[in-house]
């Protein structure tokens, strides 16, 4: 059985499922090069660069094009040419723009889906990550020069993640279910387990998806946040945007470049709301009680960054706190809440029943949310690779346990008062 077929019951390209698979990957990739050239282009016929060559360039677009895919590059002279260690790192990753060949992938992977069988999509799945493998090492190979080098390795392997991730997901969108996606019916062999383990892998499941609602929602009041800050800094900024007179086409690509960074910047707003603070540099941090930066690169969406003490700067944390609320509400609204359930049976202390079951869920969803804030903090991390700027972003372990912690006390109290939000006794299971 096809995972989705058409009417006429055919396959939409009558060609080996493994070289279809490589004509997407190959499609995505040149896409995606292409959408990084342009604005460097634009760059290169205002004459912004000292060396017009088109050989540089194609090396700059491709270097570009590696840094959209998470991979780092060493910066410094001699660097990749002469074996030399170079002068710093680059592994500050715009997430935004890695969202293009995410994309991309994710709309190739429901191709691929719509053409495969269930035992066959592996095929596709594999032809794909070879060629783009082979697409990330050629690149590097091509691209890496005296002042900045890739890995070939790095290349090779780093791109597949977030590549992968678009190609599975598509082909799950496209195939309705994992089940037709991978050929075992998840749901018969739930159905052939006890009575106890369903209820115990539903209460976990929802728990789990509570998890990730509260990051999300965290992130969403982040986020607005983010553009409460950007709005009331947008002076400073326009001032950064003229005392660099790069022009429109400058002027444009600097935007790009800085709208490309606004997933990194909504994480960091997280963590420095949330009390863990964000690090702007060796010796420059920022937090909801004080910041201390030293000299940074002309930047104009650094000009939002708070400056001085602020003494309502903790208010911050009710962010993370309101998203635990949000998430302990949608468990009781889930009606998945089995341990309580469990508990009520075996201990007839109400009071004390469900203050337990409520205090363990609260902590099972900070912890969910722990891993995801920090698996985003450690995404959203890394090194601008020159001058102080080795160290930027936020700590992925304060992060998550900051994060976590104030989500689980939302949680609790979203729990807690969510049978009166939903007009049910309080003192019922469940």
């Amino acid at each position: 059985m096809k995972l989705k077929a058409d009417q006429t019951g055919q396959r939409g390209l009558p060609m080996p499922l493994w070289l279809q698979g490589g004509l997407e990957a190959a499609q995505a990739a040149v896409i995606s090069a292409l959408l990084a050239m342009v604005p460097l282009a634009g760059v290169w016929i205002a004459d912004g660069f000292s060396n017009r060559t088109m050989d540089s360039l194609a090396r700059l677009a491709g270097q570009a094009w590696l840094l959209i895919h998470a991979v780092p590059l060493e910066l410094g002279p001699g660097a990749g040419a002469s074996g030399r260690p170079g002068s710093g790192l680059l592994s500050l990753i715009p997430l935004g723009l890695t969202l293009i060949p995410f994309l991309l992938s994710w709309r190739a992977g429901r191709r691929l889906a719509k053409a495969s069988y269930t035992d066959q999509l592996w095929q596709a799945l594999l032809g794909a990550g070879a060629v783009y493998a082979a697409a990330g090492a050629a690149t590097a190979y091509f691209c890496s020069g005296p002042d900045v080098s890739a890995n070939l390795a790095a290349a090779a392997v780093v791109p597949l993640v977030p590549v992968g991730l678009g190609l599975v997901f598509g082909s799950r969108r496209e195939a309705g279910a994992w089940g037709r996606l991978i050929g075992v019916d998840a749901a018969a062999w739930v159905a052939r387990t006890s009575q106890h383990s369903r209820w115990a892998g539903s209460y976990v499941w929802s728990a789990l998806r509570a998890g990730a609602l509260a990051v999300v929602a965290a992130l969403a009041l982040s986020g607005v946040l983010l553009a409460a800050d950007l709005a009331l800094h947008w002076s400073d900024m326009t001032a950064v945007y003229e005392g660099l007179g790069a022009g429109a086409v400058g002027g444009a690509v600097l935007t790009i470049a800085q709208l490309g960074f606004i997933p990194n910047l909504v994480v960091w707003t997280l963590s420095w709301a949330s009390g863990a603070g964000i690090t702007l540099g060796a010796g420059s941090v920022s937090g909801p009680l004080v910041t201390a930066v030293g000299p940074l690169p002309a930047v104009p969406v650094l000009g939002a960054i708070p400056a001085g003490r602020m003494d309502y700067g903790l208010v911050g944390v009710v962010l993370p706190v309101l998203a635990g609320v949000l998430a302990g509400w949608w468990f009781i609204r889930e009606g998945e809440n089995h341990f309580d359930e469990w508990l009520a049976i075996k201990i007839k202390a109400r009071w004390f029943t469900a203050a337990a079951s409520t205090l363990a869920l609260g902590l099972f969803i900070g912890a969910v949310a722990a891993v995801l804030a920090g698996a985003a903090a450690w995404l959203s991390h890394g090194s601008a690779g020159i001058g102080r700027l080795t160290d930027v972003g936020p700590d992925f372990l304060a992060t998550a346990v900051w994060v976590g912690a104030e989500v689980a006390i939302g949680a609790v109290i979203g729990c807690a008062f969510a049978p009166w939000l939903e007009r049910v006794r309080p003192g019922s299971a469940g």
